[in-house]
């Protein structure tokens, strides 16, 4: 997991400095605080996430992550003149449903339990993501993309030290360093494409929008890694990205 994460993240920060003459901005001090620490809570955001998923299902942890993530900047930013509509009010209601009924699921004996594997990672995850979001949009259009930088390098070093101090080994799985580095690359133009789109409107709806990813991860490990739900559980992803519809209108 830290080897992922750390690694990706690197991959990341050098794919920034390709896209940031795109970009150009004109950052202040406060902005790269933000920035630093936004990076803070994407990293260990980040990091929880991957740990969930190699311990749980994707199609359960990334719907969590995702409704949670979601739902933070939509809350804070209505006490913050972005005002609910009745549409985002029942899309909140609807995705802490979609919490509980993915996070169901029953044993072989057909008795109920309400635990899976990695959901509590997620829970944290998606929380501290959300976090992420809210922070990193206080960097207003005219700082461009560079708040990135010091969030990157803020997740780097604190996700390091904590590695070292855990004693955990960042070296990467033998054949993984590639898809690790496709990782970050893509993880650096969502995070750039979520500042952007902070630029042109409420940023509850940008990282609402952003946080439809859950579809494409269910897609892959269905694909991938034949994973199965129970029914339950998809309804409950169905009422996930429903909710996340709803916030969106």
């Amino acid at each position: 997991m830290w080897s992922v994460t750390i690694l990706s993240q690197a991959a990341g920060f050098v794919l920034l400095f390709g896209v940031l003459p795109f970009f150009p901005g004109h950052a202040t001090v406060a902005d790269y605080l933000w920035g630093a620490a936004a990076g803070a809570c994407g990293g260990v955001g980040l990091a929880l996430l991957y740990h969930a998923l190699s311990i749980g299902k994707m199609g359960i942890v990334s719907p969590i992550t995702a409704v949670l993530g979601a739902s933070l900047p939509v809350i804070v930013g209505s006490t913050h003149g972005e005002h609910l509509s009745a549409y985002q009010l029942a899309g909140i209601i609807v995705a802490l449903i979609a919490v509980v009924l993915i996070s169901t699921s029953h044993d072989d004996d057909g008795k109920f339990e309400f635990a899976t594997a990695g959901v509590k990672e997620a829970i944290v995850s998606g929380l501290i993501l959300g976090g992420f979001y809210l922070l990193l949009a206080h960097a207003g259009p005219r700082a461009g993309l560079y708040p990135l930088v010091t969030a990157r390098l803020g997740s780097m070093i604190l996700l390091t030290v904590i590695a070292l101090l855990a004693r955990q080994s960042v070296r990467p799985a033998k054949g993984a360093l590639r898809l690790i580095i496709v990782a970050g690359g893509i993880d650096m133009m969502a995070n750039a494409l979520y500042v952007l789109a902070t630029f042109q409107g409420y940023v509850s709806i940008a990282a609402v929008l952003t946080s439809l990813y859950p579809a494409s991860t269910v897609i892959l490990a269905w694909i991938v890694l034949k994973e199965r739900l129970q029914a339950i559980q998809y309804s409950g992803l169905i009422c996930a990205l429903a909710g996340v519809l709803l916030i969106a209108l």
